[in-house]
């Protein structure tokens, strides 16, 4: 897959999470540009409802679980060929403040939202290497760009994703391997509906007024990412400019967020 438009005709995607959210809407992006799909997630009857229109092959699998990930991608490979690209769209979250937070929190982000990036990387990174070929794309947040109120679980677990995909892209692209990592804004899918349930007040200060993004943005990010082989995706403006800036003066930051928090 080289720089340029790629020619998705005929190309084996896998996206996790795929049943909704995100996950949905590029699979629906990527079908109708003529990929073979293989989609993974953990609710049989809507990972069905989405697969079956779509053509594509639905697989119910927990991605934090190593060995199910692990059997489920070695057969959809030999059943519909190598994995061109990998998109790892599975994630959850739970907000909430750290002293108030279960320890189980803590575990279910890291399980989910790291690990079960990590095991379809480990998957399918040989081949692609072997092959010389391929895209590999995790969803991390604009949460892994700056500490946010609420975030503690959440947050660490993204990082994480983030630090995984940014050393695994210099080890990856001198075998020709592209390597992306998206950092959606909030996003109206049932996740965000499900999150701001329990959102602290402070934490929706933060986030101001700002409107969340549509899925179907993002996954056009995705895909213009994957064509131009970008390291850094961004669905939205506002997100790219704190990328760009938090970095540089991060005490900025700090100061604008703890201002909201005092205000709640």
């Amino acid at each position: 897959m080289s720089s340029g438009a790629v020619d998705w005709t005929g190309r084996h995607v896998v996206i996790t999470g795929g049943s909704s959210g995100i996950g949905e809407a590029l699979a629906q992006a990527v079908t109708a540009r003529g990929a073979r799909l293989t989609l993974l997630a953990r609710g049989a009857d809507r990972l069905a409802a989405v697969a079956g229109p779509l053509g594509a092959t639905g697989v119910p699998c927990d991605v934090s679980d190593r060995d199910a990930v692990t059997a489920v991608l070695a057969t959809a490979a030999a059943e519909r060929g190598p994995v061109d690209v990998l998109v790892c769209s599975a994630g959850i979250t739970l907000p909430g403040r750290f002293l108030e937070a279960e320890d189980q929190t803590f575990r279910d982000m890291v399980d989910v939202d790291y690990y079960g990036t990590l095991w379809p990387v480990r998957a399918v990174a040989p081949s692609m290497v072997e092959r010389r070929t391929g895209s590999i794309i995790g969803i991390a947040s604009a949460a892994a760009l700056v500490g946010v109120y609420g975030y503690t679980a959440y947050g660490a677990a993204k990082f994480a994703v983030r630090g995984l995909l940014e050393a695994l892209r210099t080890e990856l692209v001198p075998h020709g391997v592209h390597v992306g990592c998206v950092y959606p804004p909030d996003v109206d899918t049932p996740m965000l509906a499900e999150e701001d349930l329990v959102k602290p007040a402070e934490t929706k200060a933060i986030a101001g007024a700002i409107k969340p993004i549509s899925a179907e943005q993002v996954a056009t990010a995705i895909l213009r990412g994957i064509d131009q082989r970008h390291a850094e995706i961004y669905a939205d403006a506002q997100t790219r400019a704190l990328a760009r800036t938090v970095g540089l003066a991060p005490g900025i930051y700090r100061r604008l967020f703890d201002r909201r928090v005092r205000r709640v």
